[in-house]
Order: structure tokens, then sequence, then C-alpha cells
């Protein structure tokens, strides 16, 4: 019996020209079987490339069954070697094998690597500090220090000849001479090749005479010469325990085809590479006429004059640097030059829309995949919310249902860690909760956070509600509790609400910090805005945000003293975010003035009681030493706040002002106290004079050495206000003193009432009115 013939073809992942060579191979060997470099689990999903419903770019993802977080992917392109290999197989009805070692191997706890196929020994341990890349080593030897551009002059750019063979046989002699001379491989290496060896040995066996394998080139030296099947068996022995795995297909990008995953051979330009494959005759005019027309459509003045000059230099380019084509390179030399005009932004936007790419491939609905996967399939059907690639804005009206059904899916999402959509701001100015903006951009990995979020249900909404559950029983801060209540009210998980506010009442009954309490107020109180638009129930919300409002009023005063600069910082902003959320909550109290700063503690409302928190905290001064009173910055603050609400008149901060500027109390509390007091917004300061000449007055009183310590306070106080103000303070303060009274305005003229009258016709001419003219001006007139 004759022994059956092998054709080893060695291929570059992902390389347009390999594609064509092993098409041109295929066509003139016509073998009755094909083997492909590739995870041994794809033989049970390589049978749905046969329909129409897989469109590259696609990948093969293949996880661990108990841990989908370990997980490898192998992606293809169109102009992928390995596609092409597998669309010929599938269309002349031959048996097609993927012969890799299994991935269920890579996900061992002892495996030797990490899962990942890598065809071209990018991730392999070259000894003697030898460069892993073996195409660098061969451009190197051809004198080229760039071994992309002599790839590309060597096989991308290269149409297949007579002998189509004829490259597979050129690059498996380099490959063989790097190999003799010491290009290692890693111990990886040598159980995959020894795994490939095995499965060309079964093909043998099953009785096909020709077979054709296409793995990358750096294997087919180690296919080659064939050692003995002990040999082998001994070296996979040494192999780990198989773990279980799952595999599938899912959608990829041109995008991500530019990272280095599962083949290790990610390529920068894969946009460029897919017009290469696909594009009949000369791919350069083409390709320049497609970025003319992206160019046009952002508004770019590109006309057919600079397609045809653009295409002139890039050819002349290839020839002065001496390229059997012009490349990308010149391509994108002639496209800054000629079409973008030199503007560098206008040639990124070439680069990410052509030389990458947003093509986002798709699976059909026969492919396996976890129910979770399934049902958010079918909401994305019936909510018209299509996966893309390309980022898109989306704006929702939750007054409508699709619009709040859209919104409920994206929050779920979010929740289980897929994060397909992120908040964005809306174009639309816009107070009410009824509106959300979207940025939507899906991302392939999504396939394995959807798998790893399979644990918690079978369905979108299922699978939340038990992971907001889980989330919550595991919680530890009481604003990651309240954070989640309102990640629940957004997302419509009304069947995980009870438990999570279970778990937030015990937890806010156990939490004695006032900053904790705090921070987790305003999200709270959030949460209860959303009952109107969203049909929400939010009595216990209501209850649980009061009870910690409360006990915020009655902790906040004594939780400040002695605070050092940082969480004084860190304590103001609470203090300004529970200022707001009490206003939420009790927007309807009545505020009332006192001058005299008074306690009003005695009114029912909870915002007199938030004011009377911030006239205790005010009083609160250090009146033996820092640690004894409450940082100048919080004082001020709460004073800023009062006389905003209207509980303090502008005299009465003005005399707090005035004490805290005085010469008894420390330039860095006073500078701290400015700070805060001014902080939000410093037009007060051109409102009352007064005000301004105080603080104008107590700086100038402030001896060399102190200024230099409270110098960066003022700095950043001032810094923080408006540009306008900030001028207009300059011009005050340097037109001179500010104590002094204003200067009585100049009295005008008297009204020459004969002149304003003979301009009366002229601007009734121009408005188009009758001009009504005093009868002793008319006389005048005749």
């Amino acid at each position: 019996m004759n022994e059956a013939e092998v054709a080893l073809l060695g291929i570059r992942h992902h390389g347009p020209g390999s594609a064509r060579a092993v098409a041109a191979a295929l066509a003139q060997w016509q073998p009755d079987a094909v083997l492909i470099e590739g995870p041994a689990e794809a033989d049970a999903v390589v049978h749905l490339a046969a329909g129409k419903d897989l469109v590259p770019p696609v990948a093969l993802l293949a996880h661990a069954v108990d841990d989908p977080a370990k997980a490898a992917f192998w992606p293809y392109a169109e102009f992928s070697p390995e596609w092409v290999a597998i669309r010929h197989a599938v269309d002349h009805d031959l048996p097609v094998r993927f012969i890799d070692l299994p991935a269920g191997y890579g996900f061992a706890p002892s495996a030797d690597g990490d899962g990942d196929a890598d065809g071209d020994g990018s991730d392999g341990d070259a000894p003697d500090g030898l460069p892993a890349d073996p195409l660098a080593l061969l451009a190197e030897a051809a004198g080229h220090d760039d071994p992309e551009r002599w790839w590309e002059d060597v096989v991308e750019h290269r149409a297949p000849g007579a002998d189509a063979l004829a490259p597979f046989a050129a690059v498996a002699e380099a490959m063989g001479a790097l190999r003799a001379e010491g290009l290692g491989e890693s111990r990886r290496d040598q159980l995959r090749e020894a795994h490939m060896r095995q499965q060309i040995r079964a093909a043998r066996r099953a009785g096909y005479r020709r077979i054709a394998v296409v793995c990358g080139a750096f294997h087919v030296p180690a296919l080659e010469t064939m050692p003995t099947v002990a040999h082998d068996r001994a070296l996979l022995a040494g192999l780990p325990k198989r773990t279980r795995v799952d595999i599938t297909w899912i959608p990829w990008t041109h995008r991500r085809l530019s990272q280095a995953t599962g083949y290790g051979a990610g390529i920068q330009s894969p946009g460029w590479y897919h017009h290469l494959f696909t594009a009949e005759g000369d791919p350069v005019p083409r390709w320049l006429t497609r970025a003319a027309e992206l160019l046009r459509a952002q508004d770019h003045p590109v006309s057919s004059a600079h397609v045809i000059e653009a295409v002139r230099l890039a050819e002349t380019l290839a020839v002065l640097r001496g390229r059997p084509l012009a490349g990308l390179t010149e391509t994108l030399d002639a496209v800054r030059a000629v079409l973008c005009e030199g503007s560098d932004v206008a040639l990124e936007l070439v680069r990410e829309r052509l030389v990458v790419g947003d093509a986002l491939g798709e699976v059909p609905d026969a492919a396996p995949a976890v129910p979770l996967q399934r049902d958010l399939a079918r909401l994305q059907r019936s909510l018209r919310l299509k996966p893309a690639a390309a980022p898109r804005d989306l704006d929702l009206d939750l007054r409508k249902d699709t619009d709040a059904a859209r919104s409920r899916l994206l929050h779920r999402l979010r929740l289980l860690g897929v994060e397909w959509g992120a908040p964005a701001s809306s174009p639309v100015n816009s107070t009410g909760t009824f509106r959300e903006s979207w940025r939507l951009c899906w991302q392939p990995e999504f396939a394995v956070r959807i798998a790893e979020a399979a644990q918690w249900g079978t369905t979108v909404e299922e699978a939340a509600v038990n992971k907001a559950v889980g989330t919550a029983r595991s919680a530890v801060e009481l604003a990651e509790l309240t954070g989640l209540v309102e990640t629940c009210l957004l997302a419509g998980l009304s069947g995980a609400l009870p438990a999570v506010m279970r778990v937030l009442a015990d937890c806010a009954a156990l939490d004695t910090d006032v900053a904790h309490l705090a921070g987790a107020l305003p999200a709270l109180v959030r949460a209860l805005r959303y009952g109107d638009v969203r049909g929400t129930d939010h009595a216990a919300l209501a209850g649980a945000a009061v009870g910690l409002a409360e006990r915020v009023c009655v902790g906040l005063p004594p939780a400040c003293v002695g605070l050092g600069a940082g969480s004084a910082a860190l304590m103001r902003a609470r203090i300004d975010e529970v200022h707001g959320a009490i206003a939420l909550l009790d927007p309807d109290t009545p505020t009332d003035t006192h001058a005299d700063g008074g306690s009003g503690a005695g009114t029912d409302g909870l915002a007199d009681r938030w004011a009377a928190a911030l006239r205790s905290l005010a009083r609160r001064e250090p009146t033996g030493g820092p640690a004894t009173g409450a940082p100048g910055l919080l004082r001020g603050r709460a004073v800023r706040l009062l006389l905003d609400d209207g509980r303090l008149d502008s005299e009465e901060a003005g005399r707090r002002l005035g004490l805290v500027l005085s010469v008894a109390n420390a330039p860095a509390d006073a500078a701290g106290w400015v700070e805060g007091f001014l902080t939000g917004g410093g037009a007060l300061l051109l409102h009352d004079p007064r005000l301004l000449a105080l603080l104008d007055e107590w700086l100038r009183g402030v001896s060399g050495e102190v200024f230099t310590d409270v110098l960066p306070l003022l700095r950043r106080t001032f810094a923080g206000l408006e540009a306008g103000v900030r001028t207009t303070i300059g011009g005050r303060v340097a037109a001179g003193p500010l104590g002094a009274a204003p200067a009585a305005p100049e009295t005008a003229g008297e009204l020459d009432r004969e002149r304003a009258d003979a301009a009366v016709p002229v601007l009734a001419l121009l408005l188009g009115v009758h001009p009504k003219i005093p009868r002793q001006a008319a006389g005048r007139n005749t």
C-alpha cells in the first residue's frame, strides 16, 4: 500500500498573501482531507462554517466549564489562511480536523502555558537571547531591518505562480535552517508538535491519501521529520489532567485582530489586509478611492484629482524604496501629503476607519451558547439593539416602553459585568430623570463575561437579580450597598430589592462612621427620584434615606473635630453631597433666616435639622489648638451653605468672616475657612464689597513668613473661581482702597432735544415705522 502524501502548508497567521497561496495550493493539489492548526475541540463546531451565517471576523472561544474566566480565543478573518482552508474543505465536502493540543490541557493548573495556541512561535522561549520571532531573523538575514515590510514584499504582495506549492517549500527550508541554527522551541511547542504528528498519523490510518496540513510556518520542520510513535507518546504522557471545556464561535472585530490574541499573531492593519485580499486588480487606487470617500464624508475637500495624484505618489515612493508594490507605508504617506494636506488629524481618521476598521463578524443561532447568551440575543432582537463594534450614541426617553426596556437591559448587563453601554452626557440639557444617554460599543470578550455570568441564572433578569443579592451579601461598605440599591432601581430588579434593603438596614444600624453614612446617603436619595418615571415603590427607600440623614445630622459636628487636611477635604465633599441630597429629600421645608446664628433645631423638618448641624459645625472653633475644633475648611463651608440657603444673612456672614480673619486666629486656619466659604462661586465678593474689603485687609496684614505658608491654599481657592469673577476682583483691588465709599457718578449733561429730534426720521426709515416728530421739530423742518 502506498503511503499517504502530506502537503505541509506553512503560513503566517492573518496574512492575505499566505491566504491566497493556501487557496491556490489547495486548488492545485486537491487533497481529500484538510488538517488545521487549532484546538482539537473545534472539530465539534467546524461544520457551522458550511453555511452563510458564519461571517468573519469570528473566533473560536474555548472556556473551562467549571471556571468560564479561564478562556482562550482563536480568531479568524476572511484573509486568514486557516479560514480559507476551512472554507475550501466545507465547500468541497472534505473532512476537516483541528490538530493542535486540546484547549483543556492549557487550562489545567499545572499546564505549561496559558492555553493560547501560537502558530508562529512568538511566545516560545528562545535560548541564548535569540528573538522569538523567526520572521525577524529571516528579515535580518535578507538585509532588512523591518520584518513586516520584508514579509509584505516577499509574500503578501506576490501572486501565486505556476507551482502553488513552491512558496511553501521555500518557507519550510528557511524555517528549517533557523531551527537547525539554534532558534529553540519551548516545552509547550514540543508538546503541541507531538500532538500534531499524532493527528497526522491518525489521518493516514483513516485511509486519506492526500492530506493538506495548514499550520504556522515555525512548526513545519518539526512535522516534516516524523520521530517514532513511542517518542511522541512519551512526550504527551507528561500532560496534566485535561480540563473539561466548552467551545463555540463568537463574533470578532478587526480592531481586536490588531492585538496578539490566541495565535499570538496580532496585526496592526487588519482593514488594509482585508482590502488586499478582497480587492480585484491593483489594490492601491481602490483603497485611496475609499479614503477619499471617507474624508469627503467628513467635509474634507478631496477630489478625484487628489486621488490620481495620491496614486502616482504612492507608486513613485515604492519605486524609490525598491519595493515591488506600494505598501501601506507608501500609501499612508501619499494620503497624508495629498488627501490630508499634511494633517495628522485627518490621517488618524483614515487609520482608524480603513487601516484598522470596525468590521464585526456574525455567528449563526445554531452555534453553541449558554442559555443566558440566547436570552440576551432574544432581547437584542426584540428591542432592536444590534451589537456593533463601532461606538454609537443612544438617547432614551424612559416614558416610552421600548426605551425603558432598553435602559433596564443595559443596566442589568452592567451589573453582570458586561459593559456594552456606558452612561454618557446628553446633548439635550435636562434636569429630569426621564432621559438617559448611552454610548454603546460591543466587544468580543463580552462572550466570556456572559459565560461567567451564566452561573447566576439562565435569563438576563434572573442572573442580574441573583448577582445583586450575592453582591449585597458580600458587601462591606455602606456606600456600596446604597449604590447597589440605585442600580437595582435603574435595572428594574424588584426581585432583588427587598433582600438588598434588608442587608442595607443591618449594615446601616451597625455602621457608626459619619463619613460612611454621608457617603451612602446621596446614592439612596438619587434612587428615590426614579420612582415617578420608572413606577417603583420607594416607601422603604424613603425610610432608610431619612434614617441615614438624621444620623448624619446628629453625628456630623463631633465627627469633624480634629480632622487633618486630607480628611477635611474628603469630609467637605461629603457635606456638599449630603446638602444636595437633603434638599431632594425635604424640598418643601420652608427656609427662615437666622441672622443671629440661632439653633432652629426645634423645627420638625429634616432640612431644619441639617441647618442646625451646619450651625453647630460653624461654631466649633479650635480654642485650644487644631485638635480641639473643626478645621476652618469645614466651618467656612458650613457658613457658605447656610448663606446660600437663606438661613444666614450676608451681614452675619461678614461678621463671621471678620472674626475668622482677625489676628487672634491662625493664618492657615483662616485661609482654610476662606477656601471653604468661596468654594462653588466667588460672585458674592462682588455683590458685597465689604466681604472683599475684609479679605483684602487680612491678606495685606499677613507677615511674609506666614504668607508663604498660606499661599498654596489661596491659589487653590481663587483658581476655582470663575474667570470673570477673578478678573473683576483683580480690577477692583487695583482701583484703590476697597473700604472707601464709591465715587459719585458724573452727572450727565442736559439732553439736546434739537439734535435728538433731527435723528428721528432716519431711525423711523430704518425701522420701517411712521415717525412721530414733535410739533416744534416739524416746524423747523418746514
